[in-house]
């Protein structure tokens, strides 16, 4: 046989018919001028029609493709405004077809050709049709796991902003109104602690039905964060956001959930703005409504809060974001910077370490002090990059001087915060020799807010070679078995009852019981704000380990053991 014949040979011998069926195809050819549709001989089986003549005409198969599908082959075909050069014009759409109109509908795949006549108009067409109905349902579930909340249903937070967008933007056009709530689910911490995540779960899904069952059509609800509901309300005037709270509260108080781990008695708590009148784009909504929840939980959980304008809490707002913006900016451009102030033996006056403390260079020049900048840290949220930051810079120090001993201060938010002493185990690591000249100073008040778990904040600190001390002891009166409990090395006490030893008997009375106390635990003693010899003599002679303080220098900018270090090179 010739090799030019043998593809032919073998097309020839192909059952295309079987080969379609088989594939789950069906190929058709449709004559635009007399409106006849061939199908495959399988085509009514493989669509579940009663029988071929159903689509025996193009439009008989048009009446069978659900209304607004998608773009029907008619449509591909008529008003393709392509031109037919001789191969066809391509042609791929998907739509619905009903079978039948008590049947379900299936979603087909249309891929064919239109070749046009000697008009240049469309005149036949051609092609393969499959069912995809699978494949479509697969997608239509990606796209609602894009908008919505897996556990609720209801719109996530990203579909939510901006289904809240819009809505203010129709209100903003047509002069109109609209709300939002920010609905909080109540000691839903408690809750997991208590019965677990399952049932945490299924009260959230359970407080998203009850919310939706009193919404108005039009309305829309989303899961803004883990234990908060968002709720759009359109055409929404304050005493309609008024009535709407009171109705989702009592519809949440109104009888127990069901729950795997029993019935759980489950309330809400909600503060709203309407807008345009009090926000005017979408971060001031947001904003305001959590400020008007913040109100309405110090007052009463279960209770609603409409956001009231406040010069005060607007100029805190605005002082919060010039605070934001210059930390992050000091940050970024390297303007973190360390003050050194030296802390001496008590007795030998002979520097044992340094505490490393922050400084902030402003944009025009001058020096921000940690006193100033760590309280608008811990309330903006950034304090634990400033932690970070400073940590860096105190372990590169000391990498660099062998002979040098440090302390590092450590906000509260830090000593919670498991980025952290990884952060501390990754930098020691990197830099051996370095944890056991290193001390870390945490406050007393923020020891005593979890004595448990500052415990294992100090163990594990410990454990990479630091020692641990707690800062401005006596302001929070921690009781010596809980210092006995922390495990700490060293009490610093705090200046205020020190710096006026010299002429107050209570402050004198107060810091040697503390002294006496803290070496009876083993435990050594540092005493800040020293100013005068009276004091540092007397602080010495009830056995006080270390001073510090104005008599010894205070913090500054230069590295004073490498001044000692070029003293000794030249004798």
């Amino acid at each position: 046989m010739n090799p030019t014949e043998r593809p032919q040979a073998l097309a020839a011998g192909l059952d295309t018919d079987r080969i379609l069926r088989a594939a789950g195809d069906v190929a058709y050819e449709w004559r635009l001028d007399t409106d006849a549709l061939v199908c495959s001989a399988h085509a009514a089986q493989c669509f579940g029609l009663f029988s071929p003549d159903a689509i025996a005409t193009g439009r008989a198969w048009a009446q069978l493709v659900e209304p607004a599908s998608g773009q029907t082959r008619f449509e591909a075909v008529t008003r393709s405004g392509q031109r037919d050069d001789g191969e066809g014009v391509a042609y791929h759409i998907e739509y619905a077809m009903r079978p039948a109109p008590d049947a379900e509908a299936i979603w087909l795949e249309d891929i064919g050709r239109w070749f046009a006549g000697s008009d240049g108009l469309p005149a036949r067409a051609c092609g393969i049709v499959r069912v995809v109905t699978e494949r479509h349902d697969y997608q239509g579930q990606l796209e609602r796991l894009a908008y919505s909340d897996v556990l609720t249903g209801e719109l996530n937070r990203t579909s939510l902003v901006e289904a809240l967008g819009a809505a203010l933007d129709e209100s903003i056009r047509h002069r109109s109104s609209c709300g939002f709530l920010l609905v909080a689910i109540d000691n839903l911490g408690h809750l997991n602690e208590a019965y677990g995540y399952e049932a945490a779960d299924e009260v959230i899904a359970q407080v998203a039905k009850r919310l939706r069952s009193q919404m108005r059509g039009g309305d829309l609800l989303g899961l803004f964060s883990g234990n908060k509901f968002g709720v759009i309300l359109k055409n929404c005037t304050p005493d309609d956001l008024s009535v709407a709270a009171e109705r989702f509260i009592s519809s949440v108080r109104g009888g127990t959930m069901p729950t795997s781990a029993g019935p759980l008695a489950v309330s809400v708590t909600i503060g709203g703005v309407t807008a345009p009148r009090h926000a005017r784009t979408v971060a001031e909504i947001l904003g305001r409504a959590q400020d008007a929840l913040d109100v309405a939980r110090s007052r009463r959980h279960g209770s609603f809060e409409p956001y009231q304008p406040s010069v005060e809490r607007e100029a805190m707002r605005q002082q919060n974001i010039r605070a934001t913006d210059e930390i992050i900016t000091a940050l970024n451009d390297r303007r973190i910077g360390l003050g050194y102030e030296p802390v001496v033996g008590a007795v030998s006056r002979q520097i044992a370490f340094y505490e490393c403390l922050m400084r902030v260079q402003r944009a025009d020049g001058g020096i921000a002090h940690a006193g100033e900048i760590i309280p608008v840290a811990e309330r903006v949220g950034l304090v634990r990059m400033l932690d970070h930051r400073v940590l860096e810079m105190v372990v590169k120090e000391l990498s660099k001087a062998p002979g040098l001993k440090a302390s590092v201060n450590v906000s509260p938010a830090s000593t919670t915060d498991p980025g952290w002493w990884n952060g501390l185990g990754a930098m020691l690591r990197a830099h051996p020799g370095t944890g056991e000249r290193l001390t870390v100073e945490i406050t007393e008040t923020s020891a005593i807010r979890d004595i448990d778990e500052a415990r294992g904040f100090v163990a594990r600190v410990k454990d990479l070679g630091c020692r641990i001390a707690i800062d401005d002891f006596g302001a929070g009166y921690t009781s010596f078995r809980n210092l006995r409990k922390l495990g700490v090395d060293i009490v610093k006490i705090d200046g205020a009852f020190v710096q006026h030893i010299s002429r107050s008997d209570d402050d004198r009375a107060f810091v040697h019981t503390l002294i006496d106390l803290a070496h009876r635990l083993g435990l050594q003693t540092v005493a800040e704000w020293v100013k005068d010899e009276a004091a540092a003599n007397m602080l010495a002679g009830w056995g006080c380990d270390y001073l510090q303080g104005e008599l010894f220098g205070l913090a500054t900018a230069e590295r004073p053991w490498l001044q000692d270090q070029a003293a000794r090179a030249v004798s």
